[in-house]
């Protein structure tokens, strides 16, 4: 935990998104469908936008802080309300001063602006409250939790949290000619766009109707491990391509990616190298993969992280009590 040499607000401070609108080349300015951000996930979806030349997008913000924070003869004076959009994949950082809209000093509202063309994937949206503290000011005296805050996809078209993986149904025999060596294999996994995508193979006999469709009991077990192993490939080639593409500080430190290879790291070191803090595993991994030895020694935990993130070990085990109960009925 972090110490600070002055006292800090307690209590929870929150934030809303409350709407959304585009602004385009000139000075019409168009709302938004409530659809383009949820409350529940906390994320704002500009890819849905339905004019595709916006160039600013105006949020309407409301935030909540803890009343004592404007209490009259409080510790704290000068207080203010601060939102602040920031994205490290361009390194950009927009604020915004809210404006207290009840007595009490608890809920502040205003709108933060956003140019389009100065974010590339996705920012995160968070709230600080700044007063002045032991005749200090501008000490930031809370700040909203890292589950608290809202992230604002400028790619999505819907408004969830964790992003979906891109599926994508071809030939392979006549599709694309990298896709044509693969032919006799049932999928691949391409890491090389902005998000990672499966390529399904719609020439290999029987893929398409065991993935999407019901079937019978046996088929929709079938179907079950399938996905399992797919997902498990998935994980294992995200990983790899997250951590031989990192990038490096002058004294050789290794640093998260800012997209979904940082996200994917994150969530896959802890089982890879376990007991390390992320910064220490990452540093870890790196060494061994750009050293003499100890990669090959990595790769079980990496398949291990892999299996575990694809719920293999459930999807078997239902796979297994399903057939047992399969064989006992037919049996009897």
């Amino acid at each position: 935990m972090r110490a600070y040499p002055y006292k800090r607000l307690s209590g929870v401070v929150s934030l809303r998104v409350t709407a959304v609108s585009l602004k385009g080349p000139g000075e019409n300015r168009e709302e938004l469908d409530t659809r383009a951000f949820s409350v529940v996930e906390q994320v704002v979806a500009l890819g849905q936008a339905e004019r595709s030349d916006w160039e600013k997008a105006r949020l309407k913000l409301s935030a909540t802080i803890p009343g004592k924070a404007t209490e009259s003869n409080g510790y704290w004076s000068d207080v203010s309300v601060v939102a602040v959009l920031t994205e490290k994949a361009t390194n950009t950082r927009v604020s915004a001063r809210l404006d207290s809209r009840t007595e009490g000093g608890r809920e502040w509202t205003g709108t933060l602006e956003l140019c389009r063309f100065d974010h590339v994937d996705r920012a995160v949206l968070s709230v600080h409250v700044v007063a002045t503290a032991d005749g200090v000011p501008g000490r930031v005296i809370a700040t909203s939790e890292p589950e608290k805050e809202w992230v604002v996809d400028l790619r999505a078209e819907a408004p969830l949290r964790q992003r979906e993986l891109d599926v994508v149904e071809i030939g392979f025999r006549e599709g694309p000619e990298w896709l044509r060596p693969f032919r006799d294999v049932p999928w691949v996994v391409d890491t090389s766009g902005e998000l990672p995508a499966v390529h399904v193979n719609t020439d290999f006999e029987g893929i398409t109707d065991l993935v999407g469709g019901e079937g019978s009991p046996v088929e929709g077990l079938v179907r079950d491990l399938l996905l399992a192993q797919m997902c498990t490939d998935v994980w294992t080639a995200v990983f790899h391509t997250a951590i031989g593409d990192l990038e490096i500080e002058e004294d050789g430190t290794p640093l998260f990616p800012h997209d979904w290879r940082g996200e994917v790291l994150r969530e896959m070191l802890p089982d890879v190298v376990p007991g390390r803090s992320g910064e220490e595993a990452l540093r870890e991994v790196h060494r061994h993969r750009t050293g003499t030895s100890g990669w090959i020694d990595l790769q079980p935990r990496i398949h291990f992280a892999a299996t575990r993130r694809a719920e293999v070990p459930k999807a078997l085990s239902t796979t297994i009590r399903g057939l047992d109960r399969l064989h006992r009925g037919n049996d009897s």
